[in-house]
């Protein structure tokens, strides 16, 4: 990576852009340019707690990633 650049995927930006996008899955995957599951996964892997609104979306999909990843 070249010095000065940021790594979106970086846990602590990750978790920042999800506060930025009002903790709202779908507007931080469209920041992201990235489908709705890979950015549930990210946040998964990254342990970053969803919003109570996104958890009753997705929980189900987020909580089966970080089994999976924990395992």
């Amino acid at each position: 990576m070249t010095p000065g650049k940021v790594n979106p995927t970086d846990p602590r930006v990750l978790e920042r852009n999800y506060d930025y996008a009002q903790k709202n899955l779908k507007i931080l995957s469209m920041w992201y340019e990235c489908d709705l599951e890979r950015m549930i996964e990210l946040l998964a892997e990254n342990d970053i707690a969803l919003s109570a609104n996104d958890e009753r979306m997705f929980g189900g999909y987020y909580r089966s990633v970080q089994q999976t990843a924990s395992a």
